[in-house]
């Protein structure tokens, strides 16, 4: 496991200084290199939370993964990089039922840097933020055509957005996740991890997807169909979204291409719908 290569993974120049500007620079150079993925999962493997085995899929082999697997190796990386970091847990909204998902659902991070508190997550998907979100404010924080709070009633603390279909009319605030600040370890999700493994309540099981943010848009893999969603300009003013139908054989090019993700063995594409889980608030 060595820092170097992990930064040239991710395009990253190494940084003498651990401040927030090279929090936020590590922080969008993670997400523009590694996608979020659980393509493991629908081509006959297993995943395992031990950090060598992460790094050596993440970084080695080029790969992605989930929040756990990218935000537990990510963690390890703002530590060797001298920042304070805490692992926190969080229940997910899902968008396909509406219902929050168990607890340990979803691994991300606060870092402290000069006492000043800040959510990263590099591993949750289309909706994220793309720079550190500050936990000290509970006032609305924009980021390009998308706006974030973070709201606490009655102990519990909700990420939410406006969502981003339409720059110009902002919509009502919808929760992304809620948590808490208690601090977690990576084996803590180990029980999870085998949920979203084998739950017809995770979309990591439902559905096998790929998604990668680039410059300017977001592209998404996911069954047999590719979505590219390109974001607002001054041009267009909204969100335009473009999906393409795929055959079995055009996958693993698109894969590669696209992504940067090769799979050892054949993936079986999957799209079917997520069952509201146990968990109901």
């Amino acid at each position: 496991m060595d820092v170097g290569k992990y930064l040239s993974r991710i395009g990253f120049e190494p940084q003498s200084e651990s401040t927030l500007e090279t929090l936020r620079s590590v922080h969008i150079r993670h997400l523009l290199s590694v996608p979020i993925e659980n393509l493991t999962v629908h081509s006959g493997g297993l995943i395992h939370l031990d950090l060598p085995l992460l790094f050596d899929k993440i970084v080695n082999q080029r790969r992605g993964g989930f929040c756990c697997e990218i935000n537990g190796l990510f963690s390890w990386l703002l530590t060797r990089l001298g920042f304070q970091v805490t692992l926190l847990s969080g229940q997910v909204k899902s968008k396909y039922t509406g219902c929050y998902g168990p607890h340990f659902d979803h691994l991300f991070l606060m870092v402290v840097i000069e006492g000043r508190r800040w959510l990263c997550d590099v591993g949750f998907g289309s909706e994220g933020f793309s720079f550190p979100l500050s936990l000290d404010t509970a006032d609305p924080q924009e980021q390009g055509h998308r706006v974030y709070r973070i709201r606490e009633e009655t102990g519990m603390h909700y990420l939410e957005w406006q969502g981003d279909e339409n720059s110009s009319g902002r919509k009502d605030w919808d929760a992304l996740y809620k948590f808490t600040f208690e601090p977690r370890s990576l084996g803590d999700f180990s029980e999870m991890c085998i949920y979203h493994q084998c739950s017809p309540s995770s979309i990591f099981f439902s559905k096998s997807f790929c998604t990668l943010l680039k410059p300017g848009k977001r592209v998404t893999y996911i069954g047999h169909r590719l979505i590219t969603e390109t974001f607002p300009t001054e041009a267009t003013g909204e969100v335009v979204k473009n999906t393409q139908e795929l055959k079995d054989e055009e996958i693993p090019p698109i894969l590669a291409e696209i992504f940067g993700v090769v799979l050892p063995s054949p993936l079986i594409p999957k799209d079917e719908d997520v069952r509201p889980p146990d968990v109901k608030h």
